[in-house]
């Protein structure tokens, strides 16, 4: 087998590593592995939202939505993803958080690819301002 070729699903895949497709997270010398960008699949149930938002991220990113109806949430704005491929993009410095307002699996595309780069984990109060990593904030 050629280890330059990786061949698997994205359900399953994920579920092993919290959506997590492809990044600077996955084992070095597995194809998967990339300092220049990260991927992930990320399956919501219906109410399901972000921990904590996003503030000073250092990536740009692609949220691209596969099913279900899903809320991203800008500073100046909000963005309601309905029908499948809608999308958004955005850049480094720009704070967001997301909520799912159906049932939801969206396809997250983020550059580069930043080790260490995480949400803190806070426990009942508010949480500090923050940045995330391949825990998808949970």
């Amino acid at each position: 087998m050629d280890e330059r070729v990786y061949v698997g699903r994205a359900g399953p895949d994920a579920a092993g590593n919290a959506g997590w497709l492809l990044g600077h997270f996955m084992p070095p010398g597995d194809v998967r592995h990339s300092a220049d960008v990260e991927i992930k699949w990320g399956v919501h149930p219906v109410g399901d939202r972000r921990a904590a938002w996003v503030r000073g991220e250092q990536r740009e990113a692609l949220l691209v939505l596969i099913s279900g109806g899903f809320r991203v949430e800008l500073p100046d704005r909000t963005v309601v993803l309905r029908a499948p491929g809608d999308y958004v993009v955005w850049g480094r410095g720009v704070d967001h958080s997301w909520y799912a307002e159906q049932e939801s699996v969206v396809l997250t595309v983020r550059w580069p690819s930043i080790p260490g780069y995480r949400v803190p984990v806070t426990t009942g109060a508010a949480a500090p301002p923050n940045r995330c990593d391949g825990t998808g904030g949970r």
